[in-house]
């Protein structure tokens, strides 16, 4: 499983930046699931670069699915969607051919595959596979859809700029959804385009935290201990390039607090059993209780930047100097959004098909 997550429903990832393709597969879903190729279109739009707040490395991500669809509809055979790479630019990497780039994987690389590895724009590390994972969350995501169970993902920081919090989830996963850079507040978008842009007039980067909300889960969902809801989403998000930290409710404010503030109390509401607050982000023991399941997730900033930084060559074990050129995002976070989405969609399909069975995801729409 060294490069797939999940068990019931799973994700398999292939391809480097800068070989011919990048690609992935969506294993375990159910047959009969629509798969509606301009929403994975336009989920890939809300990956890709713009303006000046992103790579000026434009991919058109002109995907082919391979297999697993006929006829509009999941087959339940493995889904397989190749995206081919059509503007790499692999000659500034050939220059730094030996020499690690401080916050990449290259030393770590070279360490894991003795130098065999494609060095060029990351490789197997790069971002550019998120494209793929983006692709194929997109099935998971309008599969969830129609079970009731909806995503949104918002920008909470970017560059010292706040977004307000979630209020009216409905309301606001809807609207992030249709939103190319996330954000609650109009107002803090301007700011935070302008921090990312003025990061990359000064050859530097900047980075963020990402706010998700997931609604209409069913209480019951998970395991305790080893495959607890936090724990399979955890190792999903993390393996997000630049994701560092991932906290669940309150977090770790909670540790700052009392039982009393922190605990949330039970209530019947409607005939239906929720929680008057939500500071453990809808999940206890490790298992949903019905309520949304919040995080937040904390992205790095991007480690490609023009100002110069100490390094070595670990081919040549000699010290080294280096200003990372080419064309390199001064933030990602925005970027990020919506490969979170993608991540907990496919988490939340292989969590649901555990617990209820493979067939439950290819269900009448509700």
């Amino acid at each position: 499983m060294k490069n797939s997550f999940g068990s019931s429903v799973s994700v398999t990832l292939f391809g480097e930046s800068h070989g011919s393709a990048v690609g992935a597969v969506l294993d375990g879903m159910a047959p009969g699931i629509p798969v509606d190729e301009s929403f994975i279109a336009y989920q890939l739009t809300l990956r890709r670069p713009a303006g000046n707040t992103g790579s000026a490395r434009r991919e058109a991500d002109r995907f082919t699915v391979v297999s697993g669809v006929y006829r509009g509809k999941t087959t339940g055979t493995p889904l397989c969607i190749l995206i081919p790479n059509e503007d790499a630019d692999s000659a500034p990497y050939e220059a730094l051919n030996g020499v690690a780039r401080p916050g990449h994987a290259d030393y770590a690389a070279q360490c894991k595959y003795h130098g065999c590895q494609n060095p060029r724009g990351g490789g197997h590390f790069s971002g550019r596979l998120t494209a793929p994972l983006t692709a194929v969350g997109a099935v998971a995501i309008e599969a969830l859809r129609r079970r009731g169970i909806f995503i949104g993902t918002h920008i909470l920081r970017c560059g010292g700029i706040a977004d307000r919090g979630f209020g009216d989830l409905p309301s606001d996963i809807d609207r992030l959804n249709r939103m190319a850079f996330a954000v609650l507040d109009e107002s803090s978008k301007n700011a935070m385009e302008q921090a990312i842009s003025a990061a990359g007039s000064a050859g530097d980067s900047v980075g963020g935290v990402l706010e998700t909300a997931v609604i209409g889960l069913p209480a019951g969902v998970g395991e305790p201990w080893f495959d607890s809801v936090e724990s399979l989403l955890s190792h999903a998000l993390f393996s997000i390039p630049a994701v560092k930290g991932v906290e669940f409710g309150d977090g770790f404010a909670m540790a700052d607090g009392c039982g009393s503030r922190v605990n949330d109390s039970f209530a019947v509401k409607n005939g239906r059993i929720v929680t008057t607050t939500n500071h453990n982000g809808g999940v206890n023991g490790g298992v949903t209780n019905g309520m949304p399941v919040l995080f937040r997730c904390a992205v790095k900033p991007t480690p490609s930047i023009g100002k110069e930084q100490n390094t070595v060559n670990f081919i040549t074990g000699e010290d080294a100097i280096i200003a990372v050129r080419g064309r390199h995002d001064p933030a990602i976070v925005h970027r990020a959004r919506v490969v979170v989405d993608s991540v907990t969609a496919i988490a939340m399909c292989d969590l649901l098909a555990q617990r209820y069975g493979t067939d439950w995801l290819g269900g009448a729409e509700n």
